[in-house]
């Protein structure tokens, strides 16, 4: 598949987001896990029947009680079929013990009861404060309140509903008519919805993501699209360098677009279209992250090239994006690619410094190691858009990477100072 091609193929949804999908539905409800009546703090994503569904979650071994129920749910292989999921926001239920997993078992037999399936074919998921034990009344009232609200267009409030310290709801979607043999005409949706803005360098998917499409596509195979995807975009995403314990991306596949059609096979040219636009749907969703972190003003593109090996791509790109004299550079409006030359050179990745090349904003600032005059006025201009791109080519190889991250403010402390209060 000609990627190009295709991408000039897909469109976004408008005001696209989770429920874009054929086969969704979802609300979002204050259950009363906030103080504040008018915030909305619980949400439910279901499925029309129960359907294949996938999952990555956090590597930190500190992890959520909901995670570890959710890895259950999907047999501790990553997919099975599932019907909807549960996500509160106020209350982490990490680092709870055993009261933190029968409250996340307790959330799947309230849910199952009220949607008509089995207990195991409903996913959880909590963000919030971290060692908390989180109450299940809010559920029990919350949850039939979240099922009678149900509704196509209730993604967006799903969004509002899992928001921590995000200033906004991140939501996207895409449509496209596949060209693919055996599917040739058929419409194909991806959407989705997520949240996160600090705590954010996830090990294994971002803070909490919901996606579904209504391709028909079986559990494992779903579940090899997800990885792909995570591993591109939401793997690749920091704010700050720490990784929540509660990380979750979740991934619904409904098939209602085609009904009769066979379930999409792994390396077709379905597979490859489907990848790519599950692939678009997460990068808007990440760049959304990484342009609300927590105090930020600039979403920060770095992109290492000419790297040995793509694990040294990547590696140099983190170390970049995760130096905080970078992104407080960034935050200052200076173009000190010293900063940047100093991260790549303490990251342990092999390369000549006599052979890097850097350009900041598409100024180039450094070529074979050494500066490059460049117009101080002309770069202050540049750091007023919206989004900072880094690129560095270490001259030693092919291999390349993407991380997106933000610049650090004074408001990034504020923000977590008083997180609790």
């Amino acid at each position: 598949m000609n990627i190009d091609e295709f991408d000039a193929r897909i469109r976004a949804v408008p005001n696209g987001g989770v429920t874009s999908a054929q086969g969704f539905m979802a609300a979002g409800v204050h259950a009363g896990f906030r103080k504040d009546p008018k915030r909305l703090d619980m949400a439910l994503l279901v499925a029309d029947e129960v359907c294949p569904v996938a999952g990555a979650f956090t590597q930190n071994r500190f992890c959520a009680a909901p995670v570890t129920v959710s890895r259950a749910h999907l047999g501790g292989v990553g997919y099975g079929m599932a019907r909807g999921v549960v996500v509160n926001s106020g209350n982490a239920n990490a680092a709870t013990g055993g009261a933190g997993i029968a409250a996340a078992h307790e959330t799947c037999d309230i849910a199952s009861q009220v949607l008509g399936c089995e207990p195991e074919q409903v996913l959880v998921s909590s963000t919030g404060v971290i060692g908390q034990i989180l109450d299940i009344e809010p559920f029990e009232e919350g949850i039939p309140a979240a099922a009678d609200a149900l509704s196509r267009a209730g993604g967006s409030d799903a969004a509002l509903a899992i928001m921590t310290t995000d200033t906004h709801p991140k939501e996207y979607a895409v449509t496209y008519e596949s060209q693919a043999a055996g599917y040739l005409g058929s419409t194909f949706t991806v959407g989705g919805c997520c949240k996160g803005s600090g705590m954010i360098m996830p090990n294994m998917a971002t803070m909490i993501a919901l996606i579904t499409t209504d391709a028909p596509v079986r559990p494992e195979t779903l579940h090899g699209l997800l990885r792909s995807a995570v591993d591109q975009t939401f793997n690749r995403v920091t704010v700050d360098s720490d990784t929540s314990t509660n990380d979750t991306c979740i991934m619904f596949a409904s098939g209602k677009a085609a009904p009769m059609l066979d379930p999409i096979d792994e390396g077709s040219d379905a597979y490859q279209e489907l990848e790519r636009a599950i692939y678009v749907v997460c990068e808007a969703l990440t760049r959304g992250i990484a342009a609300d972190g927590e105090g930020s003003t600039k979403l920060v593109t770095v992109t290492v090239s000419g790297a040995a090996t793509p694990q040294d791509a990547d590696t140099a790109a983190r170390a970049v994006a995760n130096s905080p004299l970078v992104k407080t550079a960034v935050a200052g409006h200076d173009c000190n690619w010293g900063r940047v030359a100093a991260a790549l050179g303490k990251c342990g990745v092999a390369f000549n410094q006599e052979d890097v090349d850097i350009d900041i904003m598409d100024i180039p600032v450094c070529r074979g190691g050494l500066t490059v005059p460049f117009d101080e006025d002309e770069a202050l201009r540049r750091f007023e858009a919206p989004e900072i791109v880094i690129a560095a080519d270490l001259g030693a190889g092919d291999a390349q990477a993407t991380v997106w991250t933000c610049d650090f403010t004074h408001d990034y402390i504020s923000i977590n100072a008083d997180y609790r209060s």
